[in-house]
Order: structure tokens, then sequence, then C-alpha cells
């Protein structure tokens, strides 16, 4: 537990978690939001300053404050999340990737994952 003590061991976790999720804003099929909320948490341990600006970030902060508040998933992010992991399941399909069984179980899970999306709620005032 000394590791959750260690504020710029945090801070760096953060930083990276910020990285990825921002790579994830720009590769269709790697998630933003669930990166985000690994730093926020991060954040919140080790960086105040950090924590806020995060939070308060204009592009970011707004699906952050939806799943803290709600729960909830904007209907876009919803829309894209199900888009890619559609193309996922075509591609994984189509190529020789897996044993079957394998592809099987893997279609499943994306389906699941699309399914939980889906299912969640919707911020107020998204429609």
């Amino acid at each position: 537990m000394r590791l959750l003590n260690n504020r710029p061991l945090l801070r760096a976790f953060g930083w990276l978690n910020v990285g990825l999720g921002l790579i994830g804003a720009i590769l269709p099929l790697m998630p933003t939001t669930v990166f985000l909320l690994i730093a926020l948490w991060a954040f919140s341990k080790s960086s105040p300053e950090l924590h806020d600006w995060l939070y308060n970030h204009p592009r970011f902060g707004p699906a952050l404050r939806h799943w803290r508040d709600d729960r909830a998933i904007a209907r876009p992010a919803k829309v894209a999340a199900v888009i890619a992991l559609s193309i996922s399941i075509f591609f994984l399909a189509r190529s020789d990737l897996l044993p079957t069984a394998g592809l099987v179980v893997l279609i499943v899970f994306l389906t699941a994952i699309g399914a939980w999306l889906v299912t969640r709620p919707t911020p107020r005032g998204d429609g």
C-alpha cells in the first residue's frame, strides 16, 4: 500500500493515463474516458491542482462529470463506441488471427461491452 501513498509515482501514473486518453481521443479503437477516469483517481491522490485541471477541462471534463454524477455516457460517445466495437468484430471475424473458440469468446465479450454501454443512462439534457 506504500505505492498508493507515493505522490510522485501517482502523479506520473496519472500523466501516463492522460497520455493514453489523448491517444484514445485520436484512435477510434482505443478508449478515452476510462484512462481519464484512472488519471483523475491518481491525481486525486497526488495533486489536487491536476485533479481540478482535468475535471474542469473544457473537452474532457464534461464526460468525467457525467460519469461521476449520473454514471451516464453521452449519446455520441455510445454511438462511436458501438461503431468501433462493430468494426472490431467485423475485422476479427474476417481474419485468421484467432481460433474459432477464441473468436466466439471475444465476440461475446465485445458484444457484452456494447450492451453495457448502451444501457448506461444518457446525461440530462443530452436527449
